[in-house]
């Protein structure tokens, strides 16, 4: 896999959020152009993207915020984890009380609560800007 697109509304804070929990910002830019409007089966593509990739891993999350055609908003905005589609995103960190704390001032928020999976994991999912959830795992021993 190569990435994961997110569209989003701000994509400054998007990127913060993503760069904070540790991805390396790639490149960022315009798209648009009738090549862009055939691959995405939309008129009129307006947007600019941000690429972030994983440091050393082959994955990574594309950010794109919509100019033109306006972006259409899912309902709820705040959707629980239980709503059809792409929910989340997991990473797997060294210290998740450090990044929760670090994503804190980014705007994000505990989903549940963080938890033990028997002596194997340490487990949340975290919501941030615009609701996007990512899901964090330390594994134990």
């Amino acid at each position: 896999m190569d990435n994961v697109l997110i569209v989003v509304e701000d994509l400054d804070a998007a990127v913060a959020f993503f760069v904070e929990l540790g991805l390396e910002l790639e490149g960022r830019g315009p798209i648009e152009g009738r090549w862009a409007e055939r691959v995405i089966g939309l008129s009129g593509v307006r947007q600019e993207v941000a690429m972030l990739r994983i440091p050393g891993g082959v994955g990574g999350i594309e950010l794109a915020m919509f100019h033109t055609p306006k972006a259409i908003s899912a309902e709820p905005k705040v959707a629980p984890a239980n709503t059809l589609g792409i929910r989340r995103v997991m990473f797997v960190v060294d210290d998740i009380e450090d990044v929760i704390a670090r994503l804190r001032p980014h705007g994000a928020e505990l989903v549940g609560t963080l938890e033990q999976y028997e002596d194997s994991y340490r487990l949340c999912y975290v919501r941030g800007p615009e609701g996007i959830i990512v899901a964090l795992a330390q594994q134990l021993g």
